[in-house]
Formats: C-alpha cells, sequence, structure tokens
C-alpha cells in the first residue's frame, strides 16, 4: 500500500511540474497567457492531492493544516487561471499581476508538497 502512495505522491508532483513547465514556457518565451497544458497540470495535482488526503491504510495522521492550505492554494491557482483564460479570450491578454501569481503560487505549492511533513 505504500507503494501506491508514493506513486500517487509522484504523479500529484508531476501534476505541478507540468503546470510550472508550462507556465515558465509562456514566461520564457516572453508570452503572457494561460494554456490548456497549464489547467491540465493544475487538474492532475488536484486529483492525486485529493488522493493523497484520504486516509487509506496508513498508521499516522494526516495534517489537515497542510492539506486545507495546500487547497486553498490550489483553489486559488485554479481561480486564476481560470479568470485568466476568460480575460484573454475578451481582451486579449492576461494581466501580468495574475500571470505571475500562478508561477509563484505553483512553487509555493510544490514547496509545500515537498517541505512541510
Amino acid at each position: 500500500m505504500e507503494i501506491l502512495r508514493h506513486i500517487v505522491v509522484f504523479i500529484h508532483i508531476t501534476g505541478f511540474a507540468v503546470l510550472f513547465g508550462a507556465w515558465a514556457a509562456e514566461a520564457f518565451g516572453g508570452r503572457r497567457r494561460f494554456t490548456r497544458l497549464m489547467t491540465i497540470g493544475m487538474v492532475i495535482a488536484a486529483v492525486a492531492g485529493l488522493a493523497l488526503a484520504a486516509p487509506w491504510g496508513i498508521e499516522y495522521e494526516l495534517n489537515y493544516v497542510k492539506i486545507t492550505v495546500k487547497l486553498v492554494v490550489l483553489l486559488i491557482i485554479g481561480a486564476l487561471l481560470g479568470i485568466g483564460a476568460a480575460r484573454r479570450r475578451k481582451s486579449g491578454s492576461v494581466p501580468s499581476v495574475m500571470f505571475w501569481s500562478v508561477g509563484v503560487l505553483t512553487l509555493l505549492n510544490a514547496g509545500i508538497a515537498v517541505i512541510w511533513r
């Protein structure tokens, strides 16, 4: 069961890597836009994170504060991606603050996943 949990952690981190990689490609490419790949990475991270939050055959207590903080950050990222995509369709661009916030929050969320015990 522990091997399965490690596989889900790997998928969770991979979701953040996809989201951050797609964001970084846009940032370093000089474009400020949200892509479908960013949304896919966020969904992968969210689904795997929810699977990790389920108490399935573990002998220790889950850190519900960490889970809540990560969920709130992920919801903010999702809201920024959704609002930014709608603004891009309407005006043709994403506000810089919104774009850079997604990158910072993604790094924050991945850092919380790895560092906070």
